[in-house]
């Protein structure tokens, strides 16, 4: 069943109002790789009527209102994207295609959705029900941060919207508490993983420095981002409050993650995989093609590159899902009138992060000064690839499975580190589930720049593409892999990017293509490095390089055809 869009299938199901609406800046796709659609279903299960409006006009009230008020409150998102990164490039460019959108046009997604919606909401409904924030934007946004569209620092999303609570993280468990306190008349402030208002402070809470503090002094503003960063996980985190001119932001600690059987209840529900047919009708969504027959095998990452927010959304725990849940929903495929035998993509954030954690971490949570992978992956870790070489093999022998892909991110240090199942599983992916090319993400070559993105050496690199290369020899294939770079990241300067190019060209034999300029996003370690231009463990100066012409050089540096003449190049470019 599709959750209802419209007042017509609100009555064929029987239902007079809904309990909670939700609204969305992508369009509706219902399957469990939109976020939306997992948290109507788990509210649905939990006997609420909700209804979702996707993409609504902002400039009348034809669409927000076409599901009337709803009798507990609004849920806001502003998509799987933040909506600024949605609309602009690096460069701040405006984008003009989006796949989240009917006919690929991006002209329904504004920018600062969360906001937008929030105050949508308010102008057609006045004195309504709260409005419970969630999704990556407001997520990401939740305490002071700095934005680099406006280039500034702001206030908590929850204040610049006017919203009345925020719920964080992947929030599965929060909602349905939240929902459950609301429909009650319970007080909801002490539900682990929400964020409100109030007039006053908590003070069993960690007083984070104020927005004032953090506006004027970043040496103040660093030492909040760590007291945030540190306190996302449960076990280790406390609760955290933070002053806004004359009122507090408070962050309860973490929601406990779910456990296996708690994950695949939220993956055993029934999902359409398809556009809802109100917006189908609209246009193509480009972004069906991924994520249609794509599977998640597991929830967070313990990566923690510096420039990626999957650690602080997400989580920096794994939480799999066992192996009879993603079999049995691959099994589900064949009832499908789309389905061409195809899987698009086995994995999560990381991929081959799933079916192992560190015992340590499970027990007494992460750890505050060290972490699971950087230059090096942790002793204590121990990667181990053999559930996951045993999940794709019963996936390879499901009859109406062709072809079975793992697109997600690979970390190529764990698979180097795990001496048992490393290889196999390498060779697994090599022989199975890659067709032509893998993609992997060094991001750069050069000892201070990977350090400051939290990467692992170009040694682990070096090693792996031997491993590759020997597998794909062993097994008479001609396939290759695609290096993800990236120009203009804190602390790369021109000679870097210089020295990254002839690594390429002499090392990796190859001219990259995959290379992007860094965006400096919210809420992650390399954003607060580009704000504040230090190095936030040291508080050092780094370089960093905010003149657009020359975060494309460094680009182009990279991306140049090989044998290129330097000085010509500059010139022909007019740097």
């Amino acid at each position: 069943m599709f959750t209802p869009t419209t007042k017509k299938e609100c009555e064929l199901l029987g239902w007079d109002t809904l309990d909670i609406i939700l609204v969305s800046g992508d369009t509706y796709i219902d399957t469990p790789y939109n976020g939306i659609a997992i948290v109507a279903k788990i509210l649905i299960n939990n006997g609420f009527k909700v209804g979702i409006i996707a993409q609504p006009n902002c400039d009348n009230e034809s669409d927000i209102t076409r599901l009337g008020e709803p009798n507990l409150f609004w849920g806001v998102s502003g998509g799987l994207v933040d909506s600024m990164v949605a609309n602009y490039t690096a460069t701040k460019k405006f984008r003009n295609n989006d796949d989240f959108t009917p006919d690929g046009k991006n002209d329904r997604r504004p920018d600062r959705a969360v906001m937008v919606y929030t105050n949508l909401i308010r102008r057609y409904f006045k004195n309504t029900v709260p409005i419970v924030l969630g999704g990556i934007e407001a997520s990401l946004r939740r305490i002071v941060h700095y934005d680099f569209w406006s280039n500034k620092i702001r206030k908590s999303i929850l204040f610049d919207s006017k919203a009345d609570i925020l719920v964080y993280g992947m929030a599965e468990k929060s909602v349905v508490e939240l929902s459950n306190a609301i429909k009650e008349g319970r007080d909801y402030k002490n539900i682990q993983g929400i964020c409100y208002i109030s007039k006053e402070p908590r003070k069993d809470y960690i007083q984070l420095p104020t927005f004032d503090e953090c506006k004027n002094d970043k040496l103040k503003f660093i030492s909040m981002f760590h007291h945030f960063y540190h306190n996302n996980e449960p076990i280790v985190s406390k609760g955290l409050c933070q002053l806004h001119d004359a009122r507090y932001l408070i962050q309860n600690p973490p929601q406990d993650y779910m456990k296996e059987e708690e994950i695949d209840k939220v993956y055993d529900l029934k999902y359409e995989r398809d556009v809802h047919p109100y917006y189908k009708k609209q246009g193509e969504v480009k972004a069906l093609q991924t994520i249609q027959f794509s599977v998640t095998t597991h929830h967070g990452c313990y990566g923690e590159c510096n420039f990626c927010a999957i650690s602080v959304h997400q989580g920096r725990t794994i939480r799999s899902r066992s192996q009879k849940s993603v079999v049995n929903e691959i099994e589900k495929f064949k009832n499908h009138k789309d389905f061409k035998g195809i899987i698009n993509d086995v994995g999560g954030a990381t991929a081959n992060m799933y079916g192992f954690e560190c015992g340590r971490k499970l027990k007494f949570g992460v750890c505050a000064d060290i972490s699971c992978t950087s230059s090096t992956v942790c002793p204590i870790l121990k990667p181990n690839h053999k559930e996951q070489i045993e999940l794709l093999g019963k996936i390879r022998k499901l009859p109406h499975v062709k072809k079975a892909f793992v697109n997600s991110g690979v970390r190529y240090d764990l698979i180097n580190e795990d001496k048992k199942y490393g290889k196999q599983y390498l060779k697994t992916l090599v022989d199975y589930h890659i067709s032509g090319q893998m993609k992997v993400a060094p991001e750069h070559t050069e000892d201070k720049v990977l350090r400051l993105m939290g990467k692992p050496n170009k040694e682990a690199l070096l090693n792996f593409k031997t491993n590759f290369e020997s597998l794909n020899k062993q097994s008479g294939k001609k396939q290759f892999l695609t290096y993800y770079l990236i120009a203009a990241h804190p602390g790369s300067e021109i000679n870097d990017m210089e020295k990254l190019k002839q690594f390429t060209t002499s090392n990796l034999q190859i001219n990259p293509e995959q290379v992007q300029v860094f965006i400096p996003t919210p809420s992650t370690y390399s954003t607060l490095m580009y704000y504040t231009e230090l190095d936030p463990w040291t508080r050092k100066k780094i370089f960093i390089e905010k003149d657009p012409i020359k975060k494309q050089k460094q680009k182009d540096i990279v991306t140049a055809k090989v044998g290129y003449n330097r000085n010509k190049f500059y010139k022909n470019k007019k740097y």
